[in-house]
């Protein structure tokens, strides 16, 4: 029996990022990270787009394992969940979770995106470290020949007074000086922290049940995927770190099952389109300034530096962000006689503010096991009238926008629910134990000394942006309150 004293529950960048802030600041934690998939690639936490074959992406695999289940070569270790409510509903089985292959975009929230009740000074701190740990820069595009005109137009179009204007998104993202990208996946936000001797990974490790005594949590009951064998680990914490799906799935197998749990699913309906860029902004002379070869994209990137990526934010009376980046594959289908220069075709995805409801959740049906023994993962979700004037709203912007750059290539179109990847409030947190939310202001489960919880699920508004930095942000929080706890507990 293995003893540490946390014990977190997920490999992507939120559990990476707890992992990493406890043991900068309590060098003598013992942690235990845990992650029921392999490594992808040669890194552990590696996001897939730095890896030159992406076929090499799987190597990570047992000896004669198969993908799992609706894995696809672009986003290998990633699986359907099934659900009729959420057809494109997605988790990431992986070292480095869903951060293994997500597009890093790291926009800060605004105006009613920020929960009201967190102190500004101390999410701002948070959302700096967040950027550090996450190397989040404006300047990866700087020197893409198309970015500044794509913004002008679409300042033209959408800045307004006191709004935050149309600019580069920010990303991690680093470019070196040959034009290649490097995409931040958790082995960025670890750096050398799995050489660490008090910190271990743990790949191909399932958790099954965190073990209670009371309202304390003691250790949690593990599985060894591969070969079956299971264990108890002992721990004087645990972070539950697994996404929006897993993570309640675990406290509700626990006996940890709050009101609230499960409940506040928010998926931000996704809404696409793309332009074929007017000519005076792509001349033949521009694309040139910027060498387009595979070493610009390794991994078969989505994103050449031509355009770079530009940022349309969110405002409480605009109830929606976009991101408009050029595209190496359209979702449209070009006409046979058009020709398109490099760089020429941009994709414009706008994510909606959805509603909250308590009536949206993630529930779990124990007459029905899944593949794991765990009891299968169930969804309801509903657009309601406020979020379908929403995306009609949003639907016009891009129709808008769009003609605004360029020749529309097709009309808007909104992506199944489950496509943002975004899922959010299924463990929210809240100022008070009052049935509304799962954890505190800093991630520890109402009703428990020492369960914590985090990931995007932990978010408890409405949001547009895409929410990777905030729920990294709100890891460090917990992660220094959970220090300050186990420095004073026996």
């Amino acid at each position: 029996m293995s003893a540490y004293d946390v014990v977190v529950v997920g490999s992507g960048p939120v559990g990476t990022a707890a992992a990493r802030e406890l043991a900068d600041r309590a060098p003598d934690l013992r942690i235990l990270v845990l992650e029921a998939g392999q490594v992808l690639g040669d890194v552990p936490g590696g996001h897939v787009k730095n890896i030159a074959d992406p076929g090499a992406a799987l190597a990570g695999l047992p000896a004669g394992a198969a993908p799992p289940p609706g894995a696809t070569p672009a986003r290998p270790g990633t699986a359907l969940i099934g659900t009729p409510d959420m057809p494109n509903a997605a988790i990431s089985t992986n070292v480095g979770g869903m951060g293994a292959h997500w597009t890093a975009a790291c926009p800060r929230p605004g105006d009613d995106e920020v929960p009201g009740f967190l102190d500004p000074a101390v999410l701002d701190e948070a959302l700096d470290r967040a950027e550090e740990l996450l190397a989040v820069t404006t300047h990866a595009f700087d020197g893409a020949p198309l970015r500044d005109a794509v913004q002008q137009v679409l300042g033209e179009v959408f800045d307004q007074p006191e709004r935050r204007p149309v600019g580069p998104m920010p990303v991690a993202v680093a470019a070196s000086g040959d034009g290649s990208l490097h995409w931040t996946g958790p082995a960025v936000i670890a750096g050398d922290l799995w050489e660490r001797g008090n910190v271990t990974l743990r790949a191909g490790t399932r958790a099954t049940r965190i073990v209670t005594e009371g309202d304390r949590a003691t250790g949690v009951e593990v599985v060894d995927v591969a070969t079956g064998e299971r264990e108890v680990v002992e721990s004087r914490a645990v972070v539950v770190a697994a996404d929006a799906f897993r993570t309640p799935q675990l406290l509700w197998v626990s006996g940890i099952r709050s009101a609230a749990l499960g409940r506040y699913l928010n998926d931000q309906p996704q809404i696409m389109t793309a332009s074929l860029l007017d000519d005076r902004y792509v001349t033949d002379e521009a694309p040139a300034k910027v060498s387009v070869s595979a070493a610009s994209t390794p991994g078969g990137g989505a994103i050449i530096p031509l355009s770079g990526v530009s940022w349309v934010p969110y405002a409480a009376g605009r109830p929606f962000h976009g991101q408009v980046m050029q595209m190496d594959a359209s979702p449209v289908k070009l006409d046979p006689g058009i020709t398109v220069r490099p760089g020429q075709v941009v994709g414009l995805g706008w994510f909606c503010r959805k509603e909250v409801s308590a009536a949206d959740r993630v529930w779990f049906d124990e007459d029905t096991p899944d593949e794991h023994g765990m009891p299968a993962i169930r969804v309801d979700y509903t657009l309601t009238d406020a979020d379908q004037a929403a995306i009609a709203a949003a639907v016009e912007e891009l129709r808008t926008a769009a003609k605004a750059l360029g020749r529309p290539l097709g009309e808007p179109f909104v992506l199944p629910a489950g496509s943002s990847l975004h899922y959010q409030g299924t463990t929210r947190m809240g100022p008070a134990d009052d049935g509304t939310s799962v954890c505190d202001p800093a991630g520890r489960v109402w009703g428990t000394a020492n369960v914590f919880v985090g990931g995007n699920n932990v978010i408890p508004t409405a949001t547009a942006c895409n929410p990777t930095l905030t729920a990294v942000a709100l890891a460090v929080i917990t992660a220094r309150a959970l220090a300050d706890l186990l420095e004073v507990s026996p």
